[in-house]
């Protein structure tokens, strides 16, 4: 069969990569588009024009990124400085924004927010901590061995629907007033969603695999370690993260009973005295410290899971 001629030379002919035009995504971290940005822009650095091109395509999607990323907190943190301006909150009990920003710079300035945030950044890591060697391993303990489950599992349904903040009084009583009792009601309440996800990751490992590996030869040591706990590292870490969030929602109330020191403290104390955006200053630095203590739980994740497909 004859074929057909264009008429134009093969080299005068585009590639299939120069027709096809890559489209701007917005999916990924900002420091994810960051790095394409830079990477498309030193792959086309032979050429000006190509460089600025990439360039410009990459601080696009950068831009979007962050706007999608910021324009709540954009939206939010201006309502808070205009309706107390405009009088439509009552701006004793809700001050502007920027008399928050400014009392929180004072007490940075001062340095008391410093010793309040190292205060609880000790009580919430010691606790979550502890709470992270004692109920992971516990945790796969329960969901490996059924027996062990059996045994367990009418004393976690008990303890697992009993707040933790029920049963701050009682810490206070057997432990006192002191850090004990404190690092304790944390390690309470970072204990359960750790180990109840351990023990969900566990059992919901698909069993097909379990199948495939012991079909290989693995034996139970093995297949525990390459197969069930990498499984339920995802999972895990979900409980993690979790009890990240719980070690600074317990802390505040934590340190609200018998403290001297800590953002809890900090925030009872300036109710007390009137000092409104000296407790909303606490409130921010809380938020933003619960913020940073996800992030780095999530990149810890991605450490540990680097074998999953995204």
């Amino acid at each position: 069969m004859a074929s057909v001629s264009t008429g134009v030379p093969a080299e005068r002919l585009p590639s299939a990569e120069a027709v096809s035009v890559r489209q701007p995504t917005v999916s990924g971290t900002v420091p994810e588009l960051l790095r394409e940005a830079v990477e498309e822009a030193s792959h086309g650095a032979g050429t000006a024009p190509g460089a600025a091109l990439r360039l410009l395509r990459g601080a696009a999607r950068v831009a979007v990124a962050v706007g999608r990323r910021t324009v709540a907190i954009a939206a939010l943190a201006a309502l808070w400085e205009i309706l107390p301006r405009l009088e439509l909150v009552d701006s004793t009990f809700l001050p502007p924004l920027s008399e928050v920003l400014a009392a929180w710079r004072d007490l940075l300035l001062s340095g008391e927010l410093l010793d309040h945030t190292q205060a609880s950044l000790v009580r919430s890591l010691a606790g979550c901590g502890i709470a992270v060697v004692l109920a992971i391993p516990l945790g796969l303990l329960i969901g490996w061995y059924r027996p062990l489950a059996d045994l367990l599992n009418p004393v976690l349904e008990l303890f697992r629907n009993t707040a933790a903040l029920a049963l701050l009084p009682v810490f206070v009583l057997i432990l006192g007033l002191g850090e004990t009792s404190k690092i304790s009601i944390i390690l309470y309440a970072c204990a359960w969603p750790i180990l109840l996800n351990t023990i969900a990751g566990v059992k919901g490992v698909d069993p097909l695999l379990i199948k495939s590996a012991r079909s290989m030869g693995l034996g139970p040591l093995r297949l525990f370690q390459k197969v069930i706990l990498p499984a339920a590292v995802p999972t895990i870490f979900t409980g993690v993260r979790l009890a990240g969030a719980y070690s600074i929602l317990v802390l505040v109330a934590a340190e609200m009973v018998g403290a001297k020191a800590g953002l809890g403290y900090l925030i009872n104390y300036a109710q007390f005295n009137f000092r409104v955006p000296d407790m909303y200053a606490g409130i921010l630095t809380i938020s933003a410290l619960g913020l940073i203590l996800n992030q780095l739980l999530v990149r810890l994740e991605r450490r540990f899971s680097t074998w999953r497909t995204s």
